[in-house]
């Protein structure tokens, strides 16, 4: 397998509401669509269009789009 086909796991959210940064890790076998940011409590959800809260506020989307770029779920 080469390293271009192995996905990031570790992405770092920013709450579009306080701007706190937090580094979590993606799962690889489900889509996460809520996210309490541990800034503010203001639960995340994704943004139109996008699968999951790692795609709408990560620096990395997730395993799903990394790989194959297309949605997750």
């Amino acid at each position: 397998m080469s390293e271009a086909a192995v996905p990031q796991l570790r992405s770092t959210l920013t709450c579009p509401r306080c701007a706190h940064v937090e580094t979590e890790t993606m799962p690889t076998d489900a889509c996460q669509f809520f996210y309490d940011c541990k800034g503010c409590s203001t639960l995340l959800r994704p943004a139109p269009g996008d699968c999951c809260v790692f795609c709408s506020y990560g620096d990395v989307p997730c395993p799903p789009v990394q790989l194959h770029g297309r949605s997750c779920c």
